[in-house]
């Protein structure tokens, strides 16, 4: 299996104004990420939208995305859906088209006891024999995983790590203290300003939206860190800052891939009705990137 490390891009999804997926641009979009220096390619998570490419869609972007990345990095497959059967089926679709990893978020909408997430999470990866990694996000799913069904779950061999998106620090270091039992565990930062932290405290790197738009910056939080260049990897780290205010004005997938088009890139709009960002924000978004732009940050 291919060490899970680094800083790895939910890379987003790109589409024509029809809302059909722009294939093309996709191949760039993994070409560009690469040669900046990303650690690794995941298709459909939160930035990829995920959540609203059906069944079909997510196969020919998956098997897209394997083609051009060409073994260069792991590709990591957003393979989670609602119910159990369905996740189940889309880990097998990953595994048969060559995904590295299957990440596999909560269930969404219903609410979950801790014992039905971990029944959930088993039963996926007793059914797909392939690297599973956990994936928390509760401010989208409704669904927490706790620290101690995360314990529990990393008793399971082919359970390989989790990506923590709750922007708590201490519940992302509860993760990381889980590696003091099962050493090869990875755990990947999901909220972009706590890369740094969390590289400090023993994590593995992050799964950074960000990256879609800064992907050398993103990558060289990680490089900086292992070269033991620490004061840099915190300017770096804070670098991102200024971007990063701008999500108060909208949903932050909205906002990187307007981000991302406004850099050049005709990735399109995010899928209606998740698409839309005031004026005052969309001005704010264009300073941001000239300043960012000035000071060299790409």
């Amino acid at each position: 299996m291919k060490e899970i490390k680094g800083i790895i891009v939910p890379i987003c999804t790109p589409f024509y104004e029809d809302e059909s997926v722009n294939h093309e641009e996709l191949r760039r979009q993994i070409d560009r990420q690469i040669e900046a220096g990303i650690d690794g390619i995941f298709p459909f998570g939160t930035n990829g939208e995920g959540y609203i490419l059906n069944g079909e869609e997510k196969r020919e972007v998956l098997k897209t995305t394997i083609e051009q990345v060409a073994g260069r990095v792991p590709v990591y497959a957003g393979t989670g859906c609602i119910s159990t059967k369905e996740t189940i089926a889309q880990s097998l679709m990953a595994k048969e088209l060559g995904a590295d990893v299957v990440s596999i978020i909560t269930p969404s909408f219903a609410k979950a006891s801790q014992e039905e997430l971990y029944r959930h999470y088993k039963t996926v990866a007793e059914a797909v024999d392939m690297p599973v990694l956990l994936y928390n996000i509760p401010a989208r799913t409704g669904n927490a995983l706790e620290p101690e069904t995360v314990r529990r779950l990393a008793q399971i061999p082919n359970i390989v790590g989790a990506k923590d998106s709750s922007g708590n620090w201490d519940n992302l270091k509860a993760y990381i203290d889980i590696r003091k039992e099962r050493p090869d565990f990875a755990v990947l930062s999901g909220n972009d300003s706590l890369i740094l932290n969390s590289l400090k405290y023993g994590g593995q790197g992050a799964i950074a939206g960000c990256a879609n738009v800064y992907p050398h910056v993103m990558a060289s939080i990680y490089d900086l860190f292992i070269a033991g260049k620490l004061e840099e990897a915190e300017e770096v780290q804070n670098s991102i800052a200024s971007f990063r205010a701008v999500f108060k004005y909208g949903n932050p997938n909205t906002i990187v891939k307007k981000a991302v088009n406004l850099l050049g890139y005709p990735v399109g709009e995010c899928r209606a009705p998740f698409n839309g960002l005031s004026e005052e924000g969309y001005e704010e978004l264009k300073k941001v990137l000239a300043e960012n732009k000035e000071k060299g940050m790409h």
